[in-house]
């Protein structure tokens, strides 16, 4: 595999989202995929840099004004406020959430001139359950929608593609594009599970590859490469983004999926397959779920080295 270069995008101020003692979508996840990267030494071997805060018009792309104006009026003084039982926000959350979204446009502008061959965005809260107007499952802003938004209005793309492997469907990227013909969304999901939303919708550009509790990597890469790679042959994508997703893992306390890190470096690659065929290798990864302390910084770890082009090594 032919070295890439790989820009890593993270903030500090991302760990100041906090939902609460116990909460699994909590900062040490990004202390510890920074930790395992360093100690591993693929950190090292990035470009990297810090985001700047999305604009409001960024996200006036994929969000209502109406729905950020809401998340604005709830944002709290102190403590928290309880959109649903499982999101919440804190003081610091929309300013986390910000530079979240702003990685996403940050690794799109990358690519996009040039200045990398791909991008991981190492950020939280995650997004790809935020919906046009409303929040739900960790999620304020979609990041990869946003993403998706800024290549198509300001760097000329006219067809992309979001492959979304987290545990759970990506329902808010689904409720922003579905009937879209710019944008395929591809999405593997643990089957009648979270969010058991559009679920069943039948459109042209949105893939759903549903599996069993219980599905293995074996299973994983055959129905993936059943569903999704004859809808990306026919998209043509100039751009891959990815909602990279690592709670499909066997360890993961938060699906039943039975997937390894090898996996998860095997859909990298592929998804770097089809961005260099279609896309000038054109790639932008935006971390989604992953709540095992121990199997979240080794999925990612896995992750980059397909990103930096090289072989899985444990």
């Amino acid at each position: 595999m032919a070295a890439m270069i790989t820009s890593y995008l993270t903030h500090p101020a991302l760990a100041q989202h906090d939902m609460g003692h116990h909460h699994p979508e909590a900062p040490m996840r990004l202390e510890a995929i920074r930790a395992r990267l360093m100690l591993s030494g693929l950190l090292q071997q990035t470009m990297q840099s810090e985001p700047v805060p999305v604009t409001r018009a960024q996200l006036e792309r994929v969000h209502a004004p109406a729905y950020l104006d809401r998340l604005a009026t709830h944002l709290p003084e102190s403590g928290l406020y309880e959109i649903d039982s499982d999101t919440r926000l804190c003081p610091d959350s929309l300013k986390a959430a910000a530079l979240a979204s702003g990685a996403a446009v940050r690794g799109v502008d990358l690519v996009c001139r040039q200045r990398a061959d791909n991008v991981f965005c190492a950020v939280r809260p995650p997004g790809h359950h935020a919906e046009h107007q409303l929040a739900m499952g960790f999620c304020f802003y979609n990041n990869v929608a946003v993403a998706a938004a800024q290549a198509l209005a300001i760097h000329g793309i006219e067809r992309l593609a979001i492959l979304d492997f987290d545990v759970h469907q990506g329902n808010g990227t689904v409720d922003i594009f579905r009937d879209d013909p710019a944008v395929l969304v591809c999405s593997s999901y643990q089957q009648g599970f979270y969010p058991w939303r559009y679920l069943d919708g039948d459109w042209d550009n949105i893939v759903n590859t549903p599996l069993a509790a219980g599905t293995d990597g074996k299973v994983f890469r055959q129905a993936i490469e059943r569903d999704w790679l004859p809808a990306l042959e026919a998209h043509r994508p100039q751009l891959i983004l990815l909602s990279s997703g690592f709670d499909a893992h066997r360890d993961d306390p938060l699906g039943q999926l039975m997937l390894d890190h090898e996996d998860f470096h095997w859909i990298t690659t592929l998804a770097m397959d089809v961005a260099r065929r279609h896309a000038n290798g054109r790639l932008v990864s935006i971390l989604e779920g992953g709540y095992h302390p121990q199997a979240l910084p080794l999925s990612v770890e896995a992750h980059l080295q397909a990103l930096l082009g090289q072989a899985y090594h444990p």
